[in-house]
């Protein structure tokens, strides 16, 4: 069928395609409702949980204010304040800062593309009901006298006593690791969306800058929250096991829980801020009504924060006593920090200079957030200095500056987004009266509440002190605070009233009100197919650059006007230039995705108490959800095996190797699953530098049972490179034999690992030492065991008639996650063999 057939469709003709359309996507009704993988449902679902936590540690920190505003205060007590600023730290930072960018990408991303939907909406899906659990359980621990007490960063030795943290900080480790699965499962989705589901034509140098900012952070999620995770378990296992990872005499450190930690938390400021520069740069040209200036620059800038990100994390450091080196090189790095970051700010003041600015609700917040944000930035310039850092460090300049970066970063452009894309919703606009009170609100009471803090900071202020005395000349700032902070949660309460009032009496609004030039406006608020229609780009502002083409999108006159086999469908582009390489069958609704969820939530929760037969169940619950989610929703093979999509151009409906997204999901998986990994070798290595004689009097695991380990298990790959072979050659009963080979050396080398410290009684709650062998030894062996796992699930799809050698999309990402699996085990084994021997 070719453009000008598709042209020449008749009304009625149109008609059927939308039926079938809606159909297809249709959001199911009644409980069924919250089994949608709809992009546009669970993008919602996402920001509206973000804002429901933001707004209870908002009332949190009123609670803290409440306390701090005049001295010797007793509405508080000490335990309720400390779990009360933990929590409120906590929640704004994993359950609103992060999730709220996580909703606006998978509600706004597959339209902004020109996608019907990201590759993996069910496990976006999973991703937010993993989000909820993890948030409900965290935030709910308060009601309970349990929540977490030792603050937002979890520093041992406080953190890791028992007398004193009680099960709060069990609660706050495992619930957080439950709800980083939810933040890389979207770092995951973020990632091959943007790569691989791209309309034809859009080149990545043409992608919309939301796009570019949203990759880079997905990619920082990805090697920022493994550390964490890793710390996770090495905290949780001296908690719940005794083993001294943070036990000075033991051989343990608590300095390497901060390094974990903070090479997370610098970093996630920067996914924090990114994105919210990333509304700003969709908001500008439209208000400036011209293309952004200087994209390839505001690119490159974005690239190098991301980039830099990584390499300040000692800053928070600086008066641990590290070598004078390590000082200057951090403290040079987080100067430099400010050069890319003042690029992406002057590039918006270009546009709008070069541009005819239209004052509206969206730029008056835009605007103010970035003023707040500058002042931030010249704090954090501050505070960057090693002599000024040793004055300032844990007082509350510190907290005033935290907030001007995190607030004017992000709060302010986030209230901006909401105005703007409001629209997307329900096809109205907020009320521009009802705007402007909040944000002169929310920006005085900010000010007024965060700016003295700066001042009460350089008088010796201290940060998380419940009460002070009256005469050390600090109360008169403390009140002043309260006061600006109940005004700026009064501007807050003014954007939850005006997003939440009643508004059927307005006329809805015709696509694109604000005369916007990306694609994110193609879509219709009341349809759920993400387009209707896939157009073809060729500029970066497609509405603004090629003419009528919202109406031939919405006239279904590009690609996959129409619906085959009752499918959903969206194409699959090649990662530079967006060539068509294959129509894309995705996964519909699920109740699957749910049970996997809870039950994963049920494993978290059950070993936060302690309870094994219960986390036995809900892991084995887990395990089955998973499984029957990828059985019925993933390498599917299609009756036919192309897809005539319009345009006189048909596509494969199948796809394995790196030409698939499921491949490109497996590789950004194990990449984030390798930074962890590497995190624990850290620990290794970390220890080993901290100990004159890491090793000395301690039995290791010796040489032997290590050293067999890597070898069964690098036979264990190259029989899984053998299966791979030979079913390509269609010799099926081979590759089956192939796979039960290579998983009984897997199981072989898994025993062998674990063997060497087991046989040579390395007792892990002795000295640190024993410890890190065995976590190192135990991840590999696990690791081993899901691949053993795979392998099964490879051999029952054979079996099943639901592989072969043409559709061999499952055996090869298993393949690929054995790349990653050997690397790994040879690594550990090679380390835990031979480095005590050589060293």
């Amino acid at each position: 069928m070719t453009d000008v057939s598709m042209r020449d469709l008749s009304h009625e003709e149109r008609a059927k395609q939308e039926r079938e359309l809606r159909e297809v996507w249709q959001t199911p009704s009644g409980w069924r409702y919250w089994t949608s993988v709809n992009n546009t449902e669970i993008g919602l679902w996402y920001g509206a949980t973000a804002f429901i936590f933001m707004l209870f540690a908002g009332v949190l920190a009123l609670l803290v204010r409440v306390q701090l505003a005049v001295p010797e205060n007793g509405f508080l007590s000490a335990e309720v304040f400390n779990q009360a600023f933990t929590l409120h730290g906590t929640v704004m930072m994993f359950l609103f800062a992060v999730p709220v960018f996580e909703a606006v990408a998978i509600f706004l991303l597959p339209s902004m593309l020109g996608a019907r939907e990201l590759p993996f909406p069910r496990l976006a899906a999973f991703g937010f009901w993993s989000f909820a659990l993890g948030g409900v359980f965290v935030c709910g621990s308060i009601f309970f006298g349990a929540a977490p007490n030792t603050g937002w960063f979890m520093y041992p030795p406080l953190a890791t006593d028992k007398a004193y943290s009680g099960v709060g900080a069990d609660i706050w480790l495992l619930g957080l690791s439950f709800i980083e699965v939810a933040s890389i499962a979207a770092a995951v989705e973020l990632i091959a969306g943007i790569m691989k589901c791209r309309a034809p034509g859009m080149r990545i140098n043409m992608m919309p800058l939301f796009a570019w900012y949203l990759l880079i952070v997905a990619g920082m999620i990805l090697f920022a929250f493994p550390p964490l995770i890793a710390g996770d378990i090495l905290f949780e296992m001296e908690r719940m096991f005794g083993w001294p990872f943070f036990d000075a005499k033991r051989g343990g450190d608590p300095l390497l829980w901060q390094h974990l930690f903070w090479i997370f938390g610098h970093p996630e400021v920067y996914i924090v801020f990114l994105p919210a520069i990333a509304i700003m740069a969709m908001i500008v040209p439209t208000f400036a009504q011209r293309p952004i200036v200087g994209y390839s620059w505001i690119v490159l800038a974005a690239v190098g924060t991301g980039f830099l990100s990584f390499g300040l994390w000692v800053h928070h450091m600086f008066a641990t006593g590290l070598p004078q080196i390590s000082l200057a090189f951090f403290s040079a790095a987080s100067e430099a920090v400010a050069i890319p970051t003042g690029v992406q700010i002057f590039v918006f003041i270009a546009t709008l200079l070069a541009g005819r600015v239209i004052f509206s609700v969206p730029m008056l917040f835009g605007a103010g957030g970035l003023a707040i944000f500058v002042v931030g930035g010249l704090t954090g310039v501050m505070v960057a200095l090693v002599p000024f850092d040793w004055q300032a460090h844990d007082t509350y300049f510190v907290v005033a500056h935290l907030h001007y970066v995190l607030i004017g970063g992000m709060l302010f452009p986030v209230t901006a987004g909401i105005y703007y894309y409001y629209p997307l919703i329900n096809a109205r606009r907020l009320s521009e009266r009802l705007g402007k009170i909040a944000f002169w609100l929310m920006f005085a009471g900010f000010n007024v509440a965060f700016f003295p803090m700066h001042l009460a900071g350089l008088r010796g202020m201290p940060r998380r002190v419940f009460t002070y005395p009256a005469d050390v000349g600090w109360e008169w700032l403390n009140l002043i605070s309260t006061l600006g902070a109940f005004i700026f949660a009064a501007g807050v309460a003014v954007v939850v009233i005006d997003v939440v009032r009643p508004k059927h009496r307005q006329p809805p609004l015709e696509m694109n009100p604000w005369r916007a030039g990306t694609l994110e406006w193609i879509s219709e608020p009341e349809e759920t197919w993400g387009v209707r229609s896939i157009p073809i780009i060729k500029s970066r502002y497609p509405i603004w650059d090629q003419p009528g083409l919202l109406d031939d999108i919405k006239a279904g006159r590009y690609y996959l006007p129409d619906v085959q086999d009752g499918a959903r469908e969206t194409l699959v582009t090649s990662v530079l230039d967006a060539r068509p390489e294959q129509c894309l069958r995705v996964g519909g609704t699920s109740i699957m995705t749910m049970v996997a969820a809870f039950s994963l939530g049920g494993v978290f929760i059950a070993l936060t108490f302690h309870w094994w037969m219960l986390t036995l169940v809900c892991a084995t619950l887990t395990f089955a959800a998973i499984t029957a989610w990828l059985w019925t929703g993933t390498a599917q093979i299609p009756r036919s095996e192309v897809r005539h999509i319009g345009l006189g151009k048909s596509l494969p409906l199948y796809r394995s190797g790196p030409q698939s997204v499921g491949w490109w999901g497996m590789f950004i998986t194990m990449a984030g699953d390798g930074t962890a990994y590497a995190s624990l070798m850290f620990g290794y290595f970390f220890y080993w530098t901290i100990h004159d004689d890491f090793t000395a009097g301690h039995a290791g695991p010796g040489m032997l049972w290590p050293l067999l380990a890597a070898s069964l298990f690098l036979l264990a790959w190259l029989a899984m490179l053998m299966a791979r072979r030979v079913n390509g050659s269609d010799r099926r009963w081979l590759m089956r034999a192939m796979l039960i080979f290579s998983a009984f050396l897997t199981a072989a080398g898994c025993g062998a690992g674990l063997a060497g410290p087991h046989l040579n009684a390395m007792d892990p709650t002795a000295h640190v030492y024993p410890a890190i062998v065995w976590v190192i030894a135990l991840w590999t062996a696990v690791h081993g065991a899901l691949a053993i796992v795979m392998q099964a699930y490879c051999l029952a799809r054979s079996l099943a008639g639901r592989m072969s050698a043409r559709h061999d999309m499952d055996l090869q990402n298993v393949v690929l996650y054995w790349h990653f699996l050997v690397i790994t085990a040879v690594t550990s084994f090679g380390v835990l063999g031979l480095f005590p021997a050589v060293r």
